[in-house]
């Protein structure tokens, strides 16, 4: 693994049913309360809102990764493909398929662009891997441009 950048890790706060899911790195102060903040962490940063977690995250990150987890993990994420897609970053973005977890998400995807709902090259710029070493060396690094605009 050859990673010289800050990634953006958008993961759930609370460990899951399986033990290689657990893990939190920005959470707002509300959430601190109620779910777990990893204590391993070399820098936690505990922010008053989401809108406020999203800028700092956005504003740290040279690319943005997706581990296992809930419906704001999923928000979070698709929103960063999105900002890709509208050309507002040019940031990659991955997703670390831990155990197939995303298997059905992935299948979803390729259900929305035989639908016509997103564009297949906008899917494509998506990588996903199943090994962390390998999803971080494809996703840091010079700006990809592999989310394509619309």
């Amino acid at each position: 693994m050859t990673t010289n950048g800050a990634v953006c890790v958008f993961c759930g706060s609370s460990p899951g049913a399986n033990p290689a899911f657990a893990a939190a790195a920005v959470i707002t102060e509300s959430l601190a309360g109620h779910e777990i903040a990893h204590p391993g962490l070399s820098e936690l940063h505990v922010v008053r809102t989401m809108h406020e977690r999203k800028a700092l995250m956005s504003s740290l990150s040279d690319a943005f990764v997706m581990l296992p987890g809930g419906f704001g993990t999923c928000e979070e994420f698709m929103e960063s493909v999105t900002w890709a897609q509208l050309g507002l970053h040019d940031k990659r973005c991955g997703i670390l398929n831990v155990g197939g977890f995303f298997d059905d998400l992935l299948r979803f995807l390729g259900h929305a662009v035989t639908q016509g709902f997103i564009k297949e090259r906008q899917v494509a710029g998506v990588i996903v891997e199943d090994d962390a070493d390998v999803l971080l060396d494809a996703v840091v690094g010079a700006p990809s441009g592999r989310v394509a605009a619309p």
